[in-house]
């Protein structure tokens, strides 16, 4: 790994563009002439941080985002593994790190980019737009679709939704994960996004640039840890609600580093 004296890189994130109306964004092919988007993002140079030598400071409620080690050794080629062995463990690390109650894996993503391009069943590219995966609807109703009949009783308590991101088999070194820390996140940056799939609509939140914004990553993050992310809670008390999240080249990595292949859970957490 190329040596890292300096405490921050510049970096390019593609932002939300300003726009009259909620954007949409397909997640499968479109129909016959119309656009994966309708707007273009913004291609904005930021500052990033390098948070590697304080991340056992960060906190879910603060920044938005923790570190926890997670070295379950799984077979992500196996669905099956996945959805038990790899979903337990992030369970037991969401809780831990949260003090949840209880705690429900219910979807996941494997990514890699030249796996993806290949065509390899299952595997999708990095998202380079900075997005955060619910909003202040599609996070209730996700707890709907899951869980119909206790609907009423989890949503009458505090709950979150809560990403574990880590690389699958060596660092991630060429792309990867930016977080913005949720302090620096006004209401304003966040806009209303349908996420079209071919059997429903969902909605995220994409991020619209501001210079107060605080961008934070981990260099090479290895196997062994696992990155938090907060993109839903319920709780209005002050904590982090809300953060965002993008994939970004970083510039300072070797010209040979292998290409990131991450996995990423969601999870529910009900207090």
């Amino acid at each position: 790994m190329t040596d890292r004296p300096a405490t921050e890189i510049q970096a390019s994130i593609n932002f939300a563009a300003s726009h009259d109306k909620r954007p949409e964004i397909y997640a499968h092919r479109p129909p016959d002439g119309e656009e994966a988007r309708t707007s273009e993002p913004s291609r904005i140079q930021v500052r990033v941080e390098d948070v590697g030598g304080q991340d056992a400071s960060l906190s879910l409620d603060v920044e938005g985002m923790a570190v926890v080690p997670l070295d379950t050794v799984v077979d992500f080629g196996d669905p099956d593994a996945i959805t038990s062995t790899y979903y337990a463990a992030c369970e037991a690390s969401v809780a831990a790190a949260t003090g949840a109650e209880r705690v429900v894996a219910f979807d996941y993503n494997l990514r890699s980019a030249p796996r993806a391009e290949a065509g390899e069943p299952g595997l999708q590219r990095p998202v380079k737009f900075a997005h955060n995966d619910y909003t202040e609807a599609s996070g209730p109703q996700r707890v709907r679709d899951l869980f119909p009949e206790e609907a009423d009783q989890l949503l009458s308590r505090r709950f979150a939704v809560i990403n574990v991101w880590r690389p699958m088999s060596h660092p991630a070194e060429d792309v990867p994960l930016g977080v913005c820390d949720a302090r620096t996140i006004a209401p304003e940056h966040l806009l209303q996004t349908a996420l079209k799939y071919s059997e429903r609509t969902g909605e995220i939140y994409s991020l619209a640039y501001h210079p107060d914004q605080r961008w934070i990553y981990i260099p090479a993050l290895a196997p062994t840890r696992a990155l938090l992310l907060k993109c839903y809670d319920s709780a209005m008390d002050g904590r982090a609600r809300f953060t965002a999240h993008a994939a970004f080249r970083d510039p300072t990595a070797r010209p040979d580093a292998p290409a990131r292949e991450s996995v990423e859970v969601r999870t529910l957490a009900f207090f």
